[in-house]
This record gives structure tokens, C-alpha cells and sequence, in this order.
């Protein structure tokens, strides 16, 4: 999967957005745990994968910007964080 094929901030953004309806400009840059398990679950249904997530990763995603960079690596990464 390439970089454009990852999702990146405002895809994150927009992700966390749709768990209320608010708009993603009113997005805290910090994520919530219920956020989170949110997060994990659109990425995995818009991706088409299972992500395996170790806990050092799950610290990193308290943020929107740190979120967007797990994702990305994890995305990216060949099939020890994801399962199809």
C-alpha cells in the first residue's frame, strides 16, 4: 500500500468527526480511549484490514498527529501489524 493509500491527518480528522457529527476543525488534538477504539475501527473498515496494535503503538495515538503516524507505519508495514 502506498503513502497516498495511508491515512493522514485530515483523513484522522475527519474519522474522529463522524463518531459525533461535529465538524473536524472541532476535533481536540488529543484522543479520547472511546475515540481511539473509534479510530481503530474506521481504519479497519475503510482499509480492509485488522490491525494488531501492540500497547507501545496504542501510547503513541493519544494524539491526532501521533495517530496519523502510527497509521501510517502500520498501513504500511507488511503483514506483522495487519491481518487480512
Amino acid at each position: 500500500m502506498s503513502q497516498e493509500e495511508t491515512p493522514g491527518r485530515d483523513d484522522v480528522l475527519r474519522m474522529l468527526a463522524s463518531l459525533d457529527g461535529r465538524p473536524s476543525e472541532d476535533v481536540p488534538e488529543l484522543i479520547e480511549s472511546m475515540e481511539l477504539a473509534w479510530l481503530v475501527h474506521q481504519v479497519e473498515q475503510r482499509y480492509g484490514v485488522r490491525m494488531e496494535l501492540d500497547s507501545g503503538q496504542y501510547s503513541r495515538m493519544t494524539t491526532v498527529s501521533g495517530a496519523a503516524d502510527v497509521l501510517r507505519e502500520v498501513i504500511g508495514m507488511p503483514d506483522e501489524h495487519i491481518r487480512d
